[in-house]
């Protein structure tokens, strides 16, 4: 299967996305975080864990792309990402990561991650604020599902 996020005019979709969400408060856009992560992440064949970083004022500082995995899972750090956050002065993120598998629903380990890197990431003061889960369709929010 081709990568449609390499088609010029999904590069330019994604280029006015990405503007869009860091001229935004991104809190009150969250389809524009959804369109730009479904594009970004939804046709990938493999796991990938990403982070959207942002300031105190919830504008998005970066968009990273930190770990990558299998068909089926990824092995995240917590260490690496409260270092990346840190290192980016961040004081909110959004997690993320896709399904390749198409649904968009949380595993019991997507849960516990969660978890674990909201404990870690509060150490330091950085707020999750939600976690996206990403298929080539749909976004899943765990703060619009009540699980973060």
């Amino acid at each position: 299967m081709a990568n449609y996020a390499e088609h010029p005019i999904i590069q330019q979709a994604l280029e006015l996305l990405a503007c869009e969400i860091q001229h935004i408060d991104t809190l009150q856009s969250p389809d524009a975080v959804k369109d730009y992560l479904r594009l970004k992440l939804g046709d990938r064949p493999h796991e990938v864990f990403a982070v959207v970083f942002m300031d105190s004022q919830n504008r998005v500082i970066a968009y990273e792309e930190l770990f990558r995995g299998t068909l089926s899972q990824t092995s995240v750090y917590p260490r690496e990402v409260v270092l990346e956050a840190l290192k980016r002065n961040a004081a909110s993120v959004i997690l993320c990561h896709n399904h390749p598998s198409g649904s968009p629903q949380p595993s019991r380990a997507d849960e516990e991650l969660t978890l674990t890197l909201k404990s870690a990431l509060a150490l330091v003061d950085v707020r999750v604020l939600d976690h996206m889960i990403v298929t080539r369709s749909k976004v899943l929010s765990f703060a619009e599902e009540g699980l973060i």
